[in-house]
Parts: structure tokens; sequence; C-alpha cells
């Protein structure tokens, strides 16, 4: 009886141990691109550039909007090395913080560098940065070849989209205090001022680029609670704003394009519970959307969405309510319908103070799917963690 304990005990050691193992079978490699540390670092963003170097940013400092040392900081990791070079400042605008950078390449092979500087230290003051490059191949930091910043100007389509959206969507469902204002009411009321809809917008995932080279850039505002988004149709030289993507709580849109070109849009919930991913449709090139519905997946942070080469999607974020302790990427073969697929790249006890969070999703040409995403250690230390994932092992 004893010896089969023993054997038992052994058993289900090794089924463990290579359960644990095939779990993380598609992970090719995992790095940190630089040695955590104290300083807050957050939100990258990463790009696969022309002559096979990765480009991948982040904002850093002793805070985020409250601290204005916080800058936009880079590192590239050139073509047959192993190791990501020394970080660099990839931008920073004097005595204002820097946060919330993403870079992409245009139709035409042009580097864009896009962030906020937060004005005022408040979410709600925000202006849109961005600047470019057309010689980044060389070690080091991209030469930026021009900087301005991005002006959107919503008009009265703005504050009569919102108004009808509400109109459309259910009637909230929680109970309310007679002499306390409504949500709705409150965004639609703060909807006609146009100061407030002109600035504040701020960027968080990639843009997606349509085959007439289109480009649609997500943004969203935490004075509104809501997303727009900033499209371009001369390869980003000008920029325009959709109609809002409406809600109760839709923020920082990851936007795919399904077959019949209907574009699709997960997004954080900033809303009220239970958090749910939200999702949205444009039936016209991203010009409006259709009100968010929540999801059945659970949701705690920022989301990303990608087409696959083999025609599946990816989606990747927290699928938990209660911290951000796992990372889920999971796949589906019906453009979002269902996530038939799943592997945890990060899946720590919830009481372990691990932090995994706001990710950045691309794949390359050799179909491997390159991630970004920050990582905060059990001793506080901070780092944008990389990984390179094999989307044809998860099955």
């Amino acid at each position: 009886m004893k010896n089969s304990l023993v054997i038992l005990v052994l058993f289900t050691a090794v089924a463990v141990s290579a359960q644990q193992k095939n779990k993380y079978n598609s992970i090719v490699k995992e790095e940190f691109i630089f040695t955590p540390q104290h300083e807050h670092s957050h939100g990258s963003s990463i790009v696969a550039l022309t002559n096979g170097d990765f480009l991948a940013v982040w904002f850093q400092g002793s805070g985020e909007r409250t601290a204005d040392d916080v800058r936009i900081m880079g590192a590239r990791l050139e073509k047959g090395k192993t190791a990501w070079s020394k970080p660099f400042v990839a931008a920073d605008t004097p005595g204002l913080p820097d946060c919330n950078p993403v870079v992409f390449l245009n139709g035409k092979g042009k580097l864009f560098l896009v962030w906020i500087a937060v004005q005022g230290n408040m979410w709600e003051g925000s202006i849109l940065r961005t600047r470019t490059s057309t010689n980044y191949n060389q070690p080091g930091a991209p030469v930026w070849d021009w900087q301005d910043n991005i002006l959107i100007k919503p008009g009265k389509e703005f504050e009569e989209e919102i108004h009808q959206k509400f109109k459309e969507m259910p009637e909230l469902e929680h109970g309310w205090a007679g002499y306390a204002p409504l949500y709705d009411e409150l965004i639609k009321e703060a909807s006609k001022n146009k100061v407030n809809r002109s600035i504040g917008w701020m960027t968080r995932i990639k843009p997606v680029i349509l085959n007439s080279g289109r480009i649609i850039l997500p943004l969203y505002s935490d004075g509104y609670n809501l997303s727009i988004c900033a499209i371009s149709d001369d390869d980003g030289e000008s920029w325009r704003a959709s109609k809002p993507i409406v809600g109760r709580g839709p923020i920082q849109p990851a936007l795919e394009v399904r077959k019949n070109g209907d574009i699709v849009a997960y997004m954080r919930d900033s809303g009220d519970a239970p958090a749910r991913v939200h999702k949205s449709i444009s039936k016209d090139n991203g010009e409006s959307w259709s009100y968010t519905v929540k999801t059945d997946i659970p949701n705690e942070a920022s989301v990303e969405l990608l087409k696959l080469k083999d025609g599946r999607w990816a989606f990747l974020g927290n699928d938990i309510t209660d911290g951000r302790y796992r990372i889920v990427l999971m796949l589906s073969d019906d453009e979002g319908e269902t996530w038939k697929w799943k592997e945890y790249l990060e899946n720590d006890p919830r009481e372990s103070g691990s932090n995994y969070s706001y990710p950045c999703l691309i794949q390359t040409t050799d179909g491997l799917l390159h991630i970004t995403y920050s990582s905060r250690t059990r001793e506080k230390e901070k780092s944008i963690k990389h990984l390179v994932v094999n989307p044809g092992k998860i099955k």
C-alpha cells in the first residue's frame, strides 16, 4: 500500500509537470526588455520594422499623470540579436507627463509614434502628440523627422450621436436616487461642451489600416468614459474624428476587420458591474459605431485583438475582475463569436501580488506573435515583458 501511494504521488507530480509544460508550449521566448526596477513602467507598444528589427516603447517615471518626469522610453531588438538595447528616451515634453505611446508603420513604411502629453496633470486635459521617422533602421533610437500635435474637433454630430445612442440603449437596470442625476444625462449634457469634446482623447492600442489605406486610430476619454477614433485618409498627414463609440464605460478600443468589411471593437469596461469586455461594430469603415454591448469575457484592464494569418482571431487580456495576476491568449475561428482555444501566458495566485496588464500584440511574417505587456514582480519592481508565441501550437 505504501509503495502504491509513492507511485501515485510520483505519477501525479509528473502529470502536473507535463500539464504545466503543455500549457505553455506555445511560448517560444520570454524576457524582460530591461531589468525590473522601481520606476513606474507601463503602457507598452511594439512594432516590427522593415529591416527585421523590433522597436518597443512605453512610458516611465515616478508616477503617471501626477508626475511631470514621466517620459516615453524605447528599446530596440536588432535582427539576429537575443538582447534588447539599452533603453533610450523616445519622447519627452518638458514639464508635462508623457503617457500611452503607440508605434506603427503606415502603408508607405513611415514610422509613427503617437502619445499623450497630460496638461494640468489630469487625463481630461491630455493632448495627442505625434512624431514620425523614415530613418529608423539604424541601431539605437529612430531619427525623428517631424513632430506635431494631433488636433481633432468632434462637432455637433458628437452631441447628437451620444443623445441618439443613449436613446437606443436599454435603460439602466440598477436603482438610483430621485435627487441624484442619472449617469446618461450627465454624459449627454457634457457632450455639448465644445472644448471638452476636443481634448482629453488618449491613445492606448495600435491602429487598424484598411485595404484602402485608411488608418483608424482608436482613442478614448476618461472624461466622457467612452471612445472615438481618429481617421486618416492620407497616410497620417491629417486626422479627423469619427462619431463616438457610445456605451456605459467602453474605453481603450482594440480593432479588427471582418471578412465582410465590418470593423469590430473590443473595449475595456470602465462602467458598472459586472465588468465585461464591451463590443461595438462599424459598418461604414469606422465612421460610426453601434452602441456597445457587454460580452461574456470578464475584464479587469486593457485588451488586444488581432486577425492572424491563418484566419483565426486572437484576443489578449486579463479575463478576471479581481486583479491583474493573469493574462489569457484566446483564439477564435469565427471572427470572435466564440473563443474555442485559450492559453494562460501568466497565471499566478491572486495573493502573489503579481501584476500583468496593458498588452500589445502583433504578428510577424513568420507567423509568430510578439507580445509586450506591463509586468510588476512580487517585489514591486516593474518592467515591460516581451513574449514570442507560436499560435500554431495552441490547439
